[in-house]
C-alpha cells in the first residue's frame, strides 16, 4: 500500500505479488445518464459551491489493476462533477477501520470510507455513519438502484435500510488449469461442480499430471470469513446464529471444515500459505484455486502465455444448492455537514453507476452489481464477449447468501479469532475439526460478551 495519499501509483506489481494484494482486500448513476452528470450545474443553474471530498480507501494507491481501476473512477467523476474534488487516502486493507476511528476521533472523519464487509458490522458501532440510503429522498433511492441485484440489495440491509452501499462485490468461484486437465485425462469442458468431484479431480492432476490439485483459499490472509461462510452455507448451516451468536460450532459448520481439511489430508490440497498457492498457480503448477473473483484479472495476466486458464462457480455439497456470500467492501458516509453528505452521495451513485461498474469489473476485477451490463453493448457487452472468467460467479450472483455479521465493537476481533482459532489449525495443520471449532466459539462469545 502506498503512503503518498495524493499521487497515483504508476508502477506495476509483479503478477504474484499483485495477486496477493488482492487477496488483502478480500470487500448509483442516474438511470437515464449512468451518473455522468450527478452533481453538476445544469445550463443556466447558479454556480454549484466548490466541496473537497476526502475519500479513505484501500484500493486507491495500490501498484496493482485496483489502483488504476480506482484512479480511473475519481477521474471520471471530478469529470463530470467539476464543483467536486476527490481528496483520497491509501490504507491497507486491514486498517482501513481503525484509520477510519482514528481521523474520526481526531474529528476529521473521512467523507466516504471503503470498508470490508466482515468489518462493516463493527463499523456501525464505532463510527457515525449516515445510512447511504437516508441521504437521497426514496424516489431518487429507487431511480438510482434500478437495475441493482436486489437480491443483493437486501441481503446488505442493516435495520431495514442501506446503510453501507455495495461497490466492489466478489464471489468465490473455482479458476482452473484446463491444460493440467488434459494432461491429467480430464476433460476441461466439464470441471467440477461437487466438492466430492473437486476431490477426485485434483487427486487426478496430482498422480497424472504431476502438479498440485486444488487450493481452497479460506485461510484468508486478509483475515476475512467470506469463503468460511460460504462452505457452512453451502452444507446448510451457518457461521452465525439469529441471536448474533456463533453458530460455526454446529455439525454443518463442522462437516464443512471437515471437507476441506479431507482435502489437505488427502493430498489434494496443499498445506501452504495462500500467497505460496498463488505462486503455484500463477506458474501453472496447481490445478484449481478457488478464490475470490477479485483475483480474476491479475489470474488472467499471469496465465497469458503459459496457459489455459478457465474458470466454473462454486462447488456445492452433493446435491445440496451452491450458497456463495460475497467479499469485498461497502462504502460508508461519515461526512459531517449536509452538503458534503450530498456530495458523498453523488460520489457514490457515479461509483456504483452504469458508467462505475464498467471500470470496476472491466478493469478492476469486481462483478457488476448491475447484471444487465453484462449484455449491454454500451458498457460490458464487449468486455465478457472476450472474458469469461466471471460469467460463473454472475449467474450465480442470485444465489449469493447474505453476509453475516457478528453484533457489536468486537465484531472484526470475533472474525480474527474464527480465522486464526480454528479454520488455519483445521485446514492447515490437521487440528481436530469439532474441538477447534468449539474452543473458537467459546472464545468468539468472551469477545462479544465483553462490556
Amino acid at each position: 500500500m502506498v503512503r503518498d495519499s495524493r499521487r497515483r501509483v504508476r508502477r506495476s506489481a509483479p503478477p504474484v505479488m499483485a495477486l496477493a494484494g488482492l487477496l488483502a482486500l478480500a470487500a448509483c448513476g442516474s438511470s437515464s445518464s449512468g451518473g455522468a452528470t450527478a452533481g453538476g450545474a445544469s445550463a443556466g443553474a447558479p454556480a454549484q459551491p466548490k466541496i473537497t471530498l476526502s475519500f479513505l480507501s484501500y484500493n486507491y494507491g495500490t501498484p496493482d489493476l485496483g489502483g488504476k481501476g480506482t484512479q480511473a473512477l475519481i477521474d471520471g467523476f471530478e469529470k463530470a462533477n467539476p464543483n467536486i474534488t476527490i481528496k483520497p487516502e491509501g490504507v491497507a486493507t486491514a486498517d482501513a477501520l481503525t484509520r477510519a476511528q482514528t481521523e474520526t476521533a481526531a474529528g476529521s472523519p473521512p467523507d466516504v470510507a471503503q470498508i470490508g464487509w466482515s468489518k462493516v458490522a463493527a463499523a456501525y458501532q464505532a463510527l457515525p455513519v449516515v445510512p447511504v440510503q437516508s441521504i437521497p429522498p426514496a424516489a431518487e433511492w429507487s431511480a438510482d438502484t434500478a437495475g441493482f441485484s436486489q437480491n443483493l440489495l437486501n441481503a446488505v440491509k442493516s435495520g431495514g435500510q442501506v446503510k453501507a452501499m455495495p461497490y466492489t462485490i466478489s464471489i468465490p468461484e473455482i479458476f482452473y488449469n484446463a491444460d493440467l486437465f488434459t494432461k491429467a485425462g480430464l476433460d476441461p469442458a466439464k470441471p467440477p461442480t461437487t466438492i466430492a468431484e473437486v476431490k477426485t479431480d485434483a487427486l487426478a492432476i496430482k498422480s497424472k499430471a504431476k502438479a498440485q490439485g486444488v487450493y481452497f483459499g479460506v485461510v484468508d490472509p486478509g483475515k476475512s470469513d467470506f469463503l468460511t461462510q460460504s462452505l457452512i452455507a453451502s452444507n446448510g448451516g451457518h457461521e452465525i446464529g439469529t441471536d448474533g451468536q456463533p453458530q460455526f460450532d454446529q455439525p454443518a459448520a463442522v462437516a464443512a471444515l471437515a471437507a476441506m481439511q479431507d482435502l489437505t489430508r488427502s493430498g489434494a490440497q496443499p498445506a501452504v500459505p495462500t500467497t505460496s498457492a498463488l505462486s503455484a498457480f500463477a506458474a501453472g503448477k496447481l490445478g484449481m484455486l478457488v478464490e475470490s473473483t477479485a483475483v480474476a484479472g491479475s489470474l488472467q495476466k499471469a496465465a497469458t502465455g503459459k496457459f489455459d486458464l478457465r474458470s466454473t462457480g462454486f462447488p456445492s455439497f452433493g446435491s445440496q444448492p451452491a450458497a456463495p456470500t460475497f467479499s469485498g467492501a461497502g462504502l460508508v458516509v461519515l461526512a459531517k455537514d449536509k452538503a458534503h453528505q450530498q456530495a458523498a452521495w453523488q460520489f457514490i451513485k457515479y461509483l456504483t453507476s452504469p458508467a462505475g461498474m464498467t471500470i470496476i469489473t472491466s478493469q478492476i476485477g469486481y462483478l457488476p452489481l448491475r447484471p444487465s451490463l453484462a449484455t449491454d453493448p454500451k458498457y460490458l457487452a464487449p468486455f465478457f464477449a472476450t472474458n469469461k472468467l466471471l460469467s460463473p460467479a454472475l449467474a450465480q450472483l442470485d444465489q449469493v447468501t447474505p453476509y453475516q455479521f457478528f453484533p457489536g465493537k468486537g465484531a472484526s476481533q470475533a472474525v480474527v479469532a474464527l480465522q486464526d482459532n480454528a479454520v488455519a489449525p483445521i485446514v492447515l495443520q490437521g487440528a481436530d475439526p469439532a474441538k477447534a471449532l468449539t474452543a473458537a466459539a467459546t472464545k468468539v462469545r468472551g469477545i462479544l460478551n465483553q462490556k
